[in-house]
């Protein structure tokens, strides 16, 4: 019998077992330790590293390396021949579907990024703008369908950065039909069509274009009752601050 109390035993026990973030046995941990801040920051920085290489994002790469390879497709023997625009059909097809689904993960799993906000709408517009291009340097498509479709993308882009400020344009259901016209009437042009095939795809960009047109004038105005709203709302906040 050593007469020591039982708490002050389990107190020594408790006190081998303990181990601070220095190594030293029975000493408490410092949580201030510069060391262990700075571990968790590397942490903290390893994970937001490793969140840009998910699913979503990897989609948004894929759609943005294609865009040179459609181009080579595309112009391959002149840009005529048969059989490279399938290919070039198959891998614009790809880069629309790609499209379709990375935004839909991003929100759904949540992997939503700096890095996705800013590259997804480039590669939207880069596919579409190469597309456009390179039927209308081919003789295809006029001109003029080219300047209205990438004349609408580019401005409505610049548009929902300008009034960000007060608030987001959200998607409607007049551009989402919009995308699936163009897609499909970009996609037919780019593959080599003769008779009702080719009368058919003319149908469909002439609605490419109509939806192109009302829906951008559309986004115009949400811009305007957008910017408008918030600058009531801000003058209204400051008018209460004042009071």
């Amino acid at each position: 019998m050593t007469g020591a109390p039982a708490s002050a035993a389990g107190g020594t026990s408790g006190a081998k077992g303990a181990t601070s973030a220095s190594g030293v046995p029975g000493a408490p941990r410092n949580v201030g330790d510069p060391k262990s801040v700075r571990g968790g920051k590397l942490g903290a920085a390893a994970v937001n590293q490793a969140s840009l290489w998910n699913i979503a994002n990897i989609l948004t790469m894929v759609r943005l390396v294609l865009v040179p390879g459609f181009v080579v497709l595309m112009l391959m023997d002149g840009g005529y021949d048969p059989v490279w625009r399938a290919w070039a059909w198959a891998a614009f097809a790809v880069a629309m579907i790609t499209d379709i689904f990375d935004g839909h993960l991003a929100r759904t799993y949540d992997l939503v990024t700096d890095f996705g906000k800013i590259a997804d709408p480039i590669a939207d517009k880069a596919i579409m703008g190469a597309a456009l291009i390179c039927l209308s340097s081919l003789g295809d498509l006029p001109w003029w369908v080219t300047g209205v479709i990438l004349g609408r993308e580019i401005g409505i882009t610049l548009l929902r950065f300008i009034v960000i400020r007060y608030g987001v344009i959200p998607a409607s259901r007049g551009g989402k039909l919009k995308t699936l016209a163009q897609g499909t009437a970009v996609g037919m042009y780019v593959l080599v069509m003769e008779g009702p095939l080719a009368t058919l795809r003319w149908w469909v960009m002439a609605v490419a274009v109509v939806l192109t047109v009302v829906t951008g004038l559309d986004y115009v105005r949400q811009a305007i009752v957008l910017r408008r709203s918030g600058i009531a709302e801000r003058e209204a906040a400051a008018e209460g601050a004042e009071r």
